[in-house]
């Protein structure tokens, strides 16, 4: 670990562009030990150098985070990987077929990695990604390291597609966010675990189907355990909305419906009208911010088809629903 300078947020959050400008800036407030939200392909990423202790901890302290739960790491390319975690066979297999992309390998981690032990919650093992979006990779090669960066929200909220929705969470409570845009898949990436058997410890952005023909084999889903997760989005409770959201065929009477198909025609918002997944998955999260009107409203939700990147937004969703804690991240009634 580092011994960097520590810093702490004055005024407002401050918005960058995403061009060479805004890069340095980034770059430099990282080297700090500042927090910097960069968008990515899949959702918007609060990201801190990895190596300093006190900016890896106040990650935890902008979202309300539990310090149990892990964070991936994100690098500019493959060699980047192997100065933190250690290459299977299969983990090489997945990284050469599907990186830069919406994939993350949790990896056994490198004695000799350097990184701050809150990353891997304790764990001895690492998540690493390396996205595909192009501000990201440029912030990556720019700052010339490993980057922890969880999605910038309120822990247990809904995920951030776009710069606003980071600032809707985080605003006052991190140095600046880069603004570039859309995400263009909406759900967090997918992880798989390559400890010792290939294993989905998360479905996300890219599809169990693709990754199973890659390796020529399945990769089943173990049961997790929320009070002490081997990789984000395993705590039962997350990407929930302030209001009430439950899983249903039709709303009832006085309920938000948040459809898919063709067949909700007569939805509040739907989805995706031609029932598209990929268009489902780039809608959820931002659908479910329009969607919240607040405590004491419910939101019904139609059913997704449960393959391909349905089993991400059916896990986002099922979470979603899920029963919450009686205070939000920062202490106030939920």
């Amino acid at each position: 670990m580092t011994g960097k300078p520590q810093r702490s947020v004055t005024g407002t959050t401050r918005r960058l562009t995403p061009d060479g400008a805004g890069i340095e800036t980034a770059a430099r407030l990282l080297a700090e030990g500042g927090l910097v939200a960069l968008p990515t392909e899949t959702v918007y990423g609060l990201a801190a150098d990895a190596r300093q202790d006190h900016a890896v901890a106040r990650i935890f302290e902008a979202k309300g985070r539990p310090r149990f739960n892990p964070l991936i790491i994100h690098v500019a390319d493959l060699a980047g990987v192997g100065r933190y975690a250690r290459l299977t066979p299969e983990a090489e297999r997945l990284a050469r077929a599907f990186w830069p992309g919406p994939l993350t390998l949790v990896l056994p981690l490198l004695p000799e990695a350097g990184l701050s032990p809150l990353v891997t919650a304790g764990n001895d093992s690492v998540a690493v990604r390396v996205p595909a979006h192009p501000v990201a990779q440029a912030l990556l090669r720019r700052f010339g390291g490993p980057l922890a960066a969880p999605s910038a929200n309120p822990s247990g909220r809904v995920s951030p597609t776009r710069a606003t929705h980071v600032l809707d969470g985080l605003d006052g409570r991190i140095e600046a966010v880069i603004d570039g845009g859309e995400a263009a898949v909406g759900v967090e990436s997918t992880i798989v675990g390559l400890l010792e058997a290939p294993l989905l410890l998360r479905p996300g952005g890219l599809a169990l189907e693709d990754l199973e023909a890659a390796l020529g084999r399945a990769i089943p889903a173990p049961a997790a355990d929320p009070a002490r997760p081997v990789a984000p989005g395993q705590l039962s409770s997350h990407y929930a909305p302030r209001a009430e959201m439950r899983l249903a065929t039709r709303p009832a009477a006085g309920e938000a419906w948040l459809g898919f198909g063709p067949q909700d025609a007569g939805a509040t918002l739907n989805l995706s009208p031609a029932g598209d997944l990929t268009e489902a998955a780039a809608n959820l999260f931002h659908y479910m911010r329009e969607i919240d009107t607040g405590p004491g409203t419910v939101i019904a939700v139609s059913p997704i088809p449960e393959s391909g990147l349905g089993r991400a937004i059916n896990d986002r969703l099922r979470r979603a629903a899920a029963p919450r804690p009686v205070t939000d991240p920062f202490g106030r009634s939920a």
